[in-house]
């Protein structure tokens, strides 16, 4: 049976409010309202302030521009899942799942997004370790970091990598965001500009085929097209597309504000993706507290509110009952 493994214990990805690590032993002691835990009163003001009136409107229109040329792909993707019998999958990140009514529908693409230290990668590869363990095919692919700088990552939480790599239900594959826009410009030349080309916007491992994937990141992607929008637009489509023929689940990070009002580099992205996890790092004094949300999930049900969530020595922790704060409206 496969599993993870720690040093000197196993790890498993069980229910987390029963036992909680050494780092969250004492807070969980005196458990603290939310209102303590997050300067609520800041944090809504600023949301709002971005919602109404501020950035967010300025940036509508260009969006609604952008999204024009994909907008076919967004229309026949909607027709297509919703005549299918909707299949599930769990995170098995403790305390997520519980967000959401059934899970996340089998071959959805879901938008990771959050600023700098968050945890999108660790959401990730969380993820990632849960589904291979349960005999899932899954990829990791890094446009950014190693694969051996990943590896000592996944081990730092106590789950084994080698393990699931050997098993085959695990890989770990980096990739050159530049050697996408070359592929692309060339085939764009030999189309004579036109938008729908035939194209495969991701070299998977011969032979493999993903029950998961996750894309690490869609805004490194983004950076090798600086100048390029029009490539990197058709790049993007072709992506959706990619994902909705083979149906798997993906994963798909996102760079982002610390509180994003625009969660993907175009806001393309968002609209073309099923659904949309939202991770917040907001500095509280001289402390970082960490919340999340299940921003869209299309055509499923899950909670609409935000909340609290930690890093511990085992990985992501989600609390789903301990809301950080409303809805801005």
């Amino acid at each position: 049976m496969l599993g993870f493994r720690k040093k000197e214990k196993r790890v498993t990805f069980s229910t987390p409010e029963k036992k909680p690590n050494k780092k969250t032993e004492s807070a969980k002691s005196d458990p603290k309202p939310a209102s303590e835990t997050f300067d609520s009163t800041k944090v809504k003001s600023e949301i709002e302030k971005k919602l109404k009136g501020g950035e967010i409107e300025k940036k509508h229109a260009d969006i609604l521009k952008q999204r024009a040329p994909v907008k076919h792909v967004i229309d026949s993707a909607t027709h297509k899942k919703a005549g299918r019998v909707k299949q599930y999958i769990k995170t098995g990140i403790p305390g997520f799942d519980q967000l959401l009514e059934k899970g996340i529908p089998k071959g959805y693409a879901v938008i990771v997004a959050g600023g700098a230290g968050s945890g999108k990668t660790i959401f990730c590869l969380q993820t990632l370790m849960k589904k291979a363990s349960d005999g899932k095919k899954c990829i990791y692919m890094s446009f950014e970091e190693s694969e051996e700088r990943l590896k000592d990552h996944i081990e730092e939480f106590g789950w084994d990598a080698d393990s699931m790599i050997k098993s085959g239900n695990l890989v770990i594959k980096r990739f050159n965001p530049f050697e996408i826009t070359r592929s692309v410009d060339a085939l764009l030349m030999k189309a004579k500009g036109e938008l729908l080309i035939d194209m495969e916007p991701l070299i998977l491992p011969k032979g493999f085929r993903p029950d998961v994937i996750a894309l690490d990141s869609l805004t490194a992607i983004a950076s090798a097209f600086t100048g390029k929008e029009e490539s990197y637009r058709a790049y993007i489509e072709q992506l959706f597309r990619f994902f909705e023929r083979i149906e798997a689940n993906a994963f798909l990070i996102t760079e982002t504000k610390q509180v994003p009002t625009i969660f993907s580099q175009t806001g393309v992205e968002e609209f073309l993706a099923d659904g949309v996890v939202v991770i917040y790092n907001i500095k509280r004094g001289n402390v970082r507290e960490r919340a999340i949300e299940m921003l869209k999930l299309r055509g499923a049900r899950h909670e609409e509110k935000i909340v609290a969530m930690e890093i511990t020595e085992n990985g992501i922790v989600v609390y789903p009952n301990q809301q950080v704060f409303g809805e801005a409206d």
